[in-house]
């Protein structure tokens, strides 16, 4: 049997990133492709594409030009930026995802595509903890093309046949590329700031509480929904996923634990508004029954982890 071809696009990105360090770890063949080159020295040595995944036919080619079977799409303008630029990032988030999918329904090979939905598809209206089938009236352009996206995912499912698998991230935090521009990024620019002089000051409140996870447990959830049997998978839209939730207090004061000089302030500006806005953790049983979805890292194993990776530049956990 051929081995699976996997093609990761947004690969220069957090997630895609730590994505593609893991696949090639296990051995497997992978593309990357973005509009700009990855930068991290672990994957330099991987086939790198130039594309614009709004690019429909440069796409196509450089797909079928290396037999790809296996599509990760991780393109996306995310919360912050894309309310600082809603028509650009409605036409990338929902053009590329559009693009993908068209790719995956004509083509003359199985696929199986991977695409991230995210806790922004819920609304001030959702509980402080969202359900799997949670009323979802998103309130940012990022959390709009979410929402959008996932209805999308569920018709070329029922009527195309393409096999499109997606979860709901929470905040992702991980050392390897920094952060794209989402309300979350506090929890990650923080360890950046460790060895400075002056106080970190954080762009939400004290006692904004949201769903975070490790970046392990992120690429462990999408590698492990795409490898789940197709029968497996009860839930056509997107599987909310639950790692850990915490405050930017509780979040310091463990710093605090592991530095104790570290001192911070709160600035809180317009992502305080769009934060205000999601649950403070998600329902997830239903990925736990249907995939064995089961998160590692809590948040004194994550801090651990990156304070040393920040402070003392070892490896992040799992990382090779």
């Amino acid at each position: 049997m051929a081995q699976d071809v996997h093609c990761i696009i947004g690969a220069s990105g957090q997630l895609g990133t730590e994505m593609a360090l893991s696949l090639k770890a296990a051995g497997e063949r992978v593309v990357l492709m973005d509009i700009k080159p990855p930068t991290y020295s672990g994957i330099l040595d991987l086939p790198f594409e130039r594309i614009d995944v709004c690019d429909a036919a440069g796409l196509a080619d450089r797909i079928a030009h290396h037999h790809v079977n296996h599509i990760h799409h991780l393109a996306a303008a995310l919360s912050a930026r894309g309310e600082q630029d809603p028509q650009w990032a409605w036409n990338l988030n929902m053009k590329g995802l559009l693009n993908v999918l068209e790719i995956a329904a004509g083509a003359l090979q199985p696929m199986r595509i991977f695409w991230p939905s995210s806790i922004a598809v819920f609304g001030p209206e959702s509980g402080p903890i969202a359900g799997q089938e949670e009323h979802r009236w998103p309130a940012t352009v990022y959390g709009i093309s979410k929402n959008v996206g996932e209805q999308w995912c569920a018709w070329y499912r029922r009527n195309r046949g393409v096999d499109v698998r997606s979860v709901r991230y929470p905040g992702l935090i991980g050392t390897l590329a920094p952060p794209g521009g989402g309300t979350t990024d506090y929890a990650v620019e923080v360890f950046d700031h460790l060895d400075n002089a002056e106080p970190y000051s954080c762009f939400l409140e004290a006692s904004e509480r949201l769903p975070m996870m490790h970046m392990d447990d992120a690429v462990d959830a999408a590698l492990s929904i795409m490898s789940a049997p197709q029968e497996a998978m009860r839930c056509e839209e997107a599987y909310n996923i639950q790692a850990m939730s915490f405050s930017p207090e509780e979040l310091f004061v463990e710093i605090r634990r592991h530095v104790p000089d570290f001192r911070w302030t709160y600035a809180p500006d317009f992502r305080q508004g769009i934060a205000a806005g999601w649950p403070d953790g998600l329902d997830d049983r239903m990925a736990r029954e249907d995939w064995g979805w089961s998160p590692t890292v809590d948040l004194p194993q994550l801090v651990d982890t990156m304070v040393r990776a920040r402070r003392f530049k070892e490896p992040a956990l799992g990382a090779v």
